[in-house]
């Protein structure tokens, strides 16, 4: 097998990697010895519990985030031009989608090393399959403004995006601040937009349901600390 930089999902959530990851991707963990990470502890736990036969302690792991210089990591793509492939391991879900590990795809490209992304659960992805909205256009935009001013401005100017560009319109926030969103999109958006709340995407508790900005008011259920993809679309 060739040396490739390979992007490794994980799951969303405490969810079995057997429901979301196929058997390739533990042979190809198999393969491995050098890993970029974005927090060492948890990517040693994902890779005991999906191959268990696994000697964590002959892998080597280099810390990715957003102290990272561009220096460090070209340096942790080195194993590369000795015909090692290195495998990169984020949080959870996809690697380099809202994700630093964009960082290190960004290098491998410029070096033409291979890249190969894995398949595996993207939260993003999957929010767009369950909502009902418009899957051939849409925008993803990460966290929206903190100052709350500057938010209702963007949530205001995304909405008329659905509207002028027929574009479905996605966000996140931090999780002890969702209620506290939800509740403002019921404020600012039109009564008929409609908004999909998806929340913990493949966990025992998922919840994923869409409907008109007006039904949503004081019926938002309690959203704080679960990873939740907020939708919006006309």
């Amino acid at each position: 097998m060739q040396a490739s930089l390979f992007l490794i999902p994980v799951p969303l959530g405490d969810t079995d990697h057997r429901q979301v990851l196929p058997e390739y991707n533990k042979d190809i963990i198999r393969s491995i010895n050098h890993f970029i990470v974005e927090n060492v502890r948890t990517a040693r736990r994902f890779l005991k519990k999906t191959a268990p036969e696994i000697v964590i302690d002959e892998l080597t792991f280099y810390e990715l985030n957003k102290h990272t210089s561009p220096e460090m990591v070209a340096d942790y793509l080195l194993p590369l031009s000795k015909g090692l492939s290195v495998g990169v391991i984020s949080e959870a879900g996809c690697p380099a989608v809202a994700d630093p590990g964009a960082d290190v795809v960004a290098v491998a490209q410029r070096k033409n090393y291979p890249v190969v992304p894995l398949v595996g659960p993207s939260s993003i992805i999957m929010s767009v399959m369950a909502s009902g909205f418009n899957g051939q256009s849409f925008a993803f935009h990460g966290y929206l403004p903190i100052d709350a001013v500057a938010r209702t401005n963007k949530i205001k100017q995304i909405e008329q995006r659905i509207y002028s560009e027929h574009e479905t319109q996605l966000f996140i926030e931090t999780p002890y601040r969702n209620n506290k969103l939800a509740e403002e999109l019921v404020r600012t958006c039109r009564p008929s937009t409609k908004l999909c709340i998806a929340s913990n995407i493949t966990c025992e508790d998922e919840y994923i349901k869409t409907k008109p900005v007006k039904e949503w008011a004081g019926k938002i259920p309690d959203l704080s600390k679960k990873p939740t993809i907020f939708l919006i679309y006309k």
